[in-house]
């Protein structure tokens, strides 16, 4: 994470343009990229939530619907024969987020981007399932536990990544996306 944002009034002009070939130099150029649009902690932190909760949200997706279909290794978690959604997961996550961001330690990189992503991957466990604690009733399958959650959730999802993150990732398309394959 990056505590140094450039002064006031002062032109950010991007990285190198060039794109030069190899593994190791676009291992480069990323770290350079995200250096270069993530000097704010606060706009990485929001870039990391928000990205850490798209992705858990496509899994958790991904494996409820296997789970639903009896493909694969995946099942429903029970305790004394009592469902156990993963909106419960998603709370315990919200909590240990919320109380590490209390320690207030502002100077450590890992728990803050540790924060960052338990919100992100808590708030998606949690937001999952937001038709079962709005109607409380396990909707999930319904059309009311369907439609409006799916649709929300992921406009969240994406719209937050464009949000926080659309410099560099219009930057990693520009560079990237539009130049030829790599060699090497």
């Amino acid at each position: 994470m990056r505590g140094d944002v450039p002064p006031v009034g002062r032109a950010r002009r991007s990285p190198r343009a060039a794109y030069p070939p190899g593994l190791k130099r676009l291992r480069q150029d990323l770290a350079e990229l995200y250096g270069f649009h993530f000097k704010d902690p606060r706009r990485e932190r929001l870039f990391i939530s928000s990205l850490s909760f798209l992705v858990t949200w496509i899994v958790v997706r991904v494996i409820v619907h296997l789970i639903r279909a009896g493909v694969g290794p995946f099942h429903n978690v029970s305790a004394g024969g009592t469902h156990i959604h993963h909106l419960v997961w998603g709370i315990l996550l919200l909590l240990v987020a919320g109380y590490l961001a209390q320690l207030e330690a502002n100077d450590s990189d890992r728990l803050r981007f540790l924060v960052a992503v338990l919100f992100g991957v808590g708030a998606a466990l949690t937001l999952d399932e937001f038709a079962l604690w709005f109607f409380l009733a396990d909707v999930y399958w319904a059309r009311q536990g369907r439609d409006s959650v799916d649709a929300v959730i992921a406009f969240f999802g994406l719209l937050s990544l464009g949000i926080w993150g659309g410099p560099f990732l219009r930057e990693l398309t520009r560079r990237f996306v539009r130049r030829p394959a790599l060699a090497n």
